[in-house]
């Protein structure tokens, strides 16, 4: 049989992955089993950690479609596998959006191209059975629908989500729900709107499932053999059951402890954060909702029971949503916090229904949540009322459960997070890789000598095993963890709460920060500055405010007191801030028909504004041949609000439908970005001078706003208005003026941007506001400097057979004029360090248009523009993401500060994501900031630096730790001597452990300083750092080892002895004592080697902890100090003054009062070549080796500084003001765009 190619699943998404097909193979299985009975279960254990290995060795390739087992691998830069069972559900049909009711007694399946799951033609026949659980509620749907030909179909889960094959693609796809059919909107109002009969919803329930984000919490037992099972501990256990085998009981014993003590504070920190997040989840899962069914009745149903195409019913009083829904009659208040961080509510309208024959065909394109958010309630929300009219019920379609729902994505992300991918990580293993190589070296070494002197088998096996235990430090993890722990406990001191531990060493690396504008480098709210008003086509002269009896008719505060989507809940008004103050600055109030009202009249306006009375002119004194009717409509000044049509951050507007009290005809109301609200003006009514006026606003940082108006025609009738098109509406209106808002900026942000940029960190602005308005910001909070160019690159895309381009504008001229420079990208990494600085004196600025098109259309210049993007502007959320994964793909490590509102695919992208919002949106934010302004950011860095040197100041104390009782065992290894139980006892638990956990506690510097940490273990002075330590601790051991030999009072050592004269202590007990001795452990070589081996482990500990420039200096680390102190008293006590008990428990032998002085001399003098060397290293070492790694000639590690050296030698670059970059159709010389000079 042909075998078929890998399949790949989600393509293009951010969960794509490769398909294999396979099925299990009986001889294979059997020889697996042989093999792990032969390997002592170590083989089940290999295939447990590695799931390809497993597929592989126990099942043959097939093609997908046939597969019983399935073989993925993601596509992303991690490779990693993973493996899932196909099984197999019988149902009464093959696509879940069939109609059971209508389908022929033998179908031939005539599956829609928009979903079709083709039955499995194969029948039984490939050796599967049905699952049982799953064909229970199929049975009983199946019995129903006894005509209908039981089809098979095919599914596997994985990470939450059913694949089912789909026979016509040829490959397993994911059910989405009703967006799967990609209906239009008409179409969801039309054919959807009814709601679904008993059987269609089980029918469906059956390939949807329940409608539930089930956060199934682990038991203790399964998260135990799961953590028991990681490598590390395998390796553990090895260790534990060699030392037991060659009587090493106690330090057994205290590794055991050490490893529960670690299990048992892993599990519980897991369990911990499972029970969370199914708490956080299972809070607002399962509610009652009301259904409508297919004929008109209304049935309270669980909402675990919803599927998608089921109609519910919002109730008045607001609700939790169970569900993602789309709104098709009414307005909903919704409170969105749990998914976008804004705490402010939304007003969710109902979907548009386009007429067909009124041009309503370019309008009616297919629904999608993305596009339709404005109508789309979310799984999680909170709905907190409702409106509606004619007592008609406020219904939603039901488009997506589960874990399908942008909840449910979101729990996904959490429960099934990447891995970080971090270079000290992968290190790490390279490191250890390393250690057990110099442990093979021991291995072979000690069964050679072993050999040679004759030695018994079962000793051959385990000293030789036994130095691989020694050389690969067990209590690694724990004390790589321990500076983690201590950087999380201090961050939540300062008010940052994190959820990833692992990126607080990453956040040590950043070197580039993006910050979102509103609410994070400015303050939240806007401040009304002034208004413009236009006349006749021509500009008023500003005024402070539009509260004033003379401007109280006029269009333009009619305009500012009905375009606003504002509510009032529970009697206050609320909704967009800057809605709120633009609505405040009339002065006007906003009333809103009660519920009873709007039940009773038919047709009754939901909301209406109306002036203050002291606004209003004075009444005239009524004539008597004046309309008495007439004159009261005229004294009632009110406007009502009969249509929305929201703000749509894609449209850059919103805009309403009003009527006047007493008025024939509507009026149509919009606000919205001034560029576009003036594009949707008659020519004649926007000022000529409109571009300069607004550019002078914008300059100054202002955020300004157009306002606009039109008289719609009479036949436009109320039930008309409540169904035309948006399209209908935003035309040829009349200009009315400009509204300028002031944001100021956090009274941190200047200072916090400087410390940044002082400490050679790149800042750049994200947001989603005008582009003039961000570059005035950014120059105001210092992140552009006063003198630096900003150049604008305007891309529009290919039009009419033309390609794309890139026009070039330089935004304002620097204060004063100078040659630009070459680029600086900080190369202060490695090389270069000698250099000055030069002046970056070019910014790139574009906004989101412009960024899709370059992105699409010159992707070779991408990388160049990110490289000096200082300002994007008018960025969508997705966009945002995208320049994030642009940044670092040139190598940038990218920190991301927002306010949580449209930040958080940013926020989880980047290396480190701070979010200030402290709403539960804060969930997909690494971190989260508990004070409101950027401050947050430098303490991050800062704790991150400090963190990532504390796991290189373990990591290479515990590398250290290994060589040193390497080198001290090799050598006892040469006179068949080893180290007693209890010297590795007092060395591991007394030494060790106490130094390592304290080491760790070293608090961050003060200040952020230029230079950055080294981002791996394999750096040039690292590795130097700790092969000179190991060269002085392996010459210092070498010469004590021969020295001893050499001393006039030296013989092998024996009970009888006696070296001290202390002849009256030998008795016969200590003879008795020595046949037991089998190790020949006590002798002069050990008794020496074990006090130089003890202070050479506290020398290299107080070596290794570094302070300045990244940590508090070491002394201020008072346990540590303590600790150390304590040791070091403790040591010299039992070297100068022998007391036999503890002589005896550590198997320490007397020796001579000269020799402990030599021994002192010695550890004296490897002190001071330790901290010389050490300190010689961080000085001069640091920059000759950068010198030796790094020549002039070679290229910079980092993709951004390869490019900045590349910029800085091009004549063409920056482009000139007044060039057009064009793109290729087809690069032949490598580059995919030209530069013309305009003429």
């Amino acid at each position: 049989m042909e075998k078929e190619d890998i399949k790949v699943l989600n393509k293009g998404d951010e969960e794509e992955m490769e398909l294999q097909g396979y099925r299990l193979c009986r001889w294979r299985l059997a020889l697996v089993g042989l093999g792990v009975l032969c390997t002592g279960g170590f083989l089940l254990l290999l295939l447990y950690w590695m799931p390809e290995w497993c597929v592989k060795s126990t099942c043959t390739r097939t093609t997908a479609r046939d597969a019983e087992v399935v073989l993925l691998r993601s596509t992303d830069e991690f490779r990693r596998w993973f493996l899932a069972k196909v099984r197999v559900m019988l149902a009464p049909g093959s696509n879940p959006f069939h109609s059971l009711e209508t389908q022929t007694t033998s179908p031939s399946s005539p599956s829609s191209p928009s979903c079709p799951l083709s039955p499995d033609s194969t029948s039984l026949a490939n050796g599967h059975t049905p699952h049982a659980s799953d064909s229970s509620p199929a049975e009983e749907l199946i019995r129903r629908f006894a005509d209908y030909q039981p089809t098979q179909i095919r599914y596997f889960t994985f990470h939450s989500t059913k694949y089912y094959w789909n026979d016509e693609v040829q490959n397993f796809e994911v059910l989405n729900g009703l967006e799967d059919l990609q209906v239009s909107c008409s179409t969801l109002h039309s054919e959807h709107s009814a709601g679904l009969t008993r059987n269609q919803q089980e029918y469906r329930k059956l390939f949807f499932g329940v409608n539930e984000i089930a956060v199934k919490v682990p038991s203790v037992f399964k998260l135990l053999i799961k953590e028991v099972l990681n490598p590390f501990y395998i390796f553990q256990l090895f260790s534990v059951i060699l030392w037991s085998a060659d009587e090493y009981y106690y330090y057994a014993v205290a590794i055991v402890f050490m490893s529960v003590i670690s299990i048992a504070t892993s599990l519980y920190t897991i369990k911990k954060q499972y029970v969370m997040l199914h708490d956080m989840v299972a809070a607002h899962s399962i509610v009652r909702v009301s259904v409508c069914r297919a004929n008109n009745d209304i049935e309270e149903i669980l909402s675990t029971d919803l599927v998608p195409g089921d109609v519910i019913v919002i109730p008045s009083n607001g609700t939790i949503m169970p569900c993602d829904a789309v709104l098709v009659s009414g307005t909903c208040i919704v409170n969105e916090s749990m998914l976008t961080g804004e705490s402010v509510p939304v007003t969710k309208t109902n979907l548009p229904n386009p007429v067909p024959g009124e041009r309503g065909e370019e309008a009616d394109g297919a629904y999608s949540t993305e596009e339709h958010k404005r109508h789309t309630l979310f799984c999680g929300t909170h709905v907190i009322q409702t409106r509606f009219y004619t007592g008609e019920l406020v219904k939603a379609v039901v488009v997506r459960t589960g874990f399908g729902t942008a909840k449910g994505q979101l729990v996904r992300s959490i429960l099934y997070p990447k891995p970080t991918d971090f270079k000290l990580y992968r290190d790490a293993y390279l490191f250890l890789l390393c250690l057990v190589a110099v442990a093979g070296i021991g291995f072979v070494y000690s069964i050679v000598l072993s050999i040679m002197n004759k030695v018994p088998a079962k000793t051959i096996i385990i000293e030789s095993l036994d130095i691989i235990t020694i050389t690969v430090p067990p209590a690694l993890p724990a004390a790589m963890t321990a500076g983690i722990v201590y950087a999380q406990r201090r961050l939540k001191h300062i008010g940052i709460f994190c959820i990833s531990p692992q990126r607080i060493n990453i956040c040590g690396q950043i070197n580039l920060v993006c910050f979102d504008k509103t609410g994070t480098l400015t303050e939240d709210g806007l401040d009304l500055w002034g208004v413009q008003r236009v006349e006749n086509g021509s500009f008023h002269l500003s005024e402070e405010n539009a509260y004033k009896e003379n401007l109280v008719k006029t269009q333009f505060v009619a305009c500012m007191a009905t375009c606003h989507s504002l509510t009032k809940i529970e009697g206050q008004l609320s909704g967009d801030p800057l809605d709120l103050k633009m609505f405040e600055a009339t002065g006007w109030i906003l009333e809103e028909a009660t519920e009873e009202e709007t039940a009773l009249h038919n047709r009754i306006m939901p909301t209406v504004v109306r002036p203050p009375k002291q606004l209003l002119p004075p009444e005239p004194a009524v004539s008597p041949e004046q309309d008495m009717e007439l004159y009261e409509l005229s004294s009632a000044y009110e406007i009502g609000i009969v249509r929305q049509f929201p703000f749509s951050s894609a449209l850059q507007r919103m805009s309403v439908v009003a009527r006047l009290l007493g008025e024939k005809r509507m009026d149509a109301y919009m606000k919205g970005a001034p560029e576009v609200v003036a594009s949707l003006c008659k020519k004649e009514t926007v000022p000529d001078n409109f571009a300069e006026v607004l550019e002078s606003y914008t300059k100054q940082g202002f955020r300004v706003i157009a306002l606009a108006h039109r008289r719609l025609e009479s036949k436009v009738s109320w039930h008309k208005a409540q169904n035309i098109s948006r399209d209908h509406i935003e035309k040829n209106m009349e200009f009315l003026g400009l509204i300028i808002m002031q944001n100021k900026l956090k009274t941190e942000t200047p200072g916090v941007l400087q410390d940044l940029h002082r400490a050679n960190i790149r800042t750049v602005m994200v947001t989603g506001d005008n582009m003039l308005t961000a570059i005035s910001v950014a120059r105001d909070c210092g992140m552009i400097p006063p003198q630096d160019t900003v150049i604008i690159a305007d891309a529009l895309p290919p039009h009419d057979g033309q390609s794309a381009k890139i026009i070039w504008r330089y935004a304002d001229k620097p204060s004063k004029t100078s040659r630009l420079e070459e680029i600086n990208i900080s190369l202060e990494d490695v090389c270069h360090v000698d250099e000055p600085k030069r002046q970056e004196l070019y910014h790139f600025a574009m906004n989101g248009k412009s960024f899709a098109v370059i992105a699409e259309h010159f992707t070779d210049m991408l990388q160049k523009l990110v490289l000096h993007g200082t300002v994007f502007a008018r960025m969508a959320p997705d966009q945002k993401t995208q320049l994030i994964e642009a940044l670092q793909g040139v190598d940038y490590f990218v920190g991301m500060c927002g306010d949580g509102a449209n930040d958080c695919g940013a926020l989880k992208r980047a290396h480190g994501g701070i979010s200030l919002s402290e709403l539960e949106a804060s969930v997909a934010s690494p971190f989260t900031s508990r004070t409101p302004n950027i401050s947050c950011v430098p303490s991050l860095i800062r704790e991150g630096r400090a963190a990532l040197i504390t796991s290189f100041c373990v990591f290479k104390f515990m590398a250290l730790y290994s060589i040193i009782q390497y080198i001290s065992v090799t050598l006892l290894y040469s006179i068949l001597s080893n180290l007693g139980d209890f010297q590795f006892l007092f060395i591991d638990i007394a030494i060790i452990l106490l130094i390592v956990f304290t080491m760790s506690l070293n608090p961050a510097w003060k200040e952020l300083v230029s230079r950055r940490p080294p981002s791996g273990l394999i750096s040039g002075p690292l590795l130097f750092s700790v092969l000179t330590q190991i060269l002085i601790c392996l010459g210092f051991q070498t010469i004590t080892f021969l020295w001893v030999r050499q001393q006039p009072w030296y013989t092998v050592w024996t009970p009888l002895s006696d070296v001290c004269n202390h002849s009256s202590h030998i008795n016969m007990s200590d003879l008795n004592d020595t046949e037991l001795d089998d190790h020949n452990i006590k002798n002069f070589e050990n008794t020496s080697l074990f006090y130089v081996s003890c202070f050479q482990y506290l020398i290299v500990a107080i070596v290794f902890s570094k302070g300045k420039p990244f940590r508090q200096p070491s002394y201020k680390n008072w346990p540590f100090v303590l600790s150390a102190v304590g040791l070091y008293a403790f040591l010299l006590f039992i070297m100068f003054h022998p007391i036999e008990s503890i002589d005896k428990f550590l198997e320490i032998v007397c020796v001579p009062f000269e020799w402990r002085l030599k021994l002192s001399l010695i550890i004296l003098v490897n002190a001071a070549v330790s901290v010389v060397v050490e300190g010689g290293i961080d000085l001069r070492a640091y920059k000759c080796l950068s010198w030796v790694c790094c020549p002039r000639k070679m290229t910079p590690k980092a993709r951004y500084m390869h490019l900045a050296q590349e910029l800085s030698v091009d004549p063409d670059w920056p482009p000139k003001p007044t060039t057009t970059t064009e793109a290729k159709p087809c690069p032949e010389n490598g580059s995919a765009y030209q530069i013309m000079i305009n003429s």
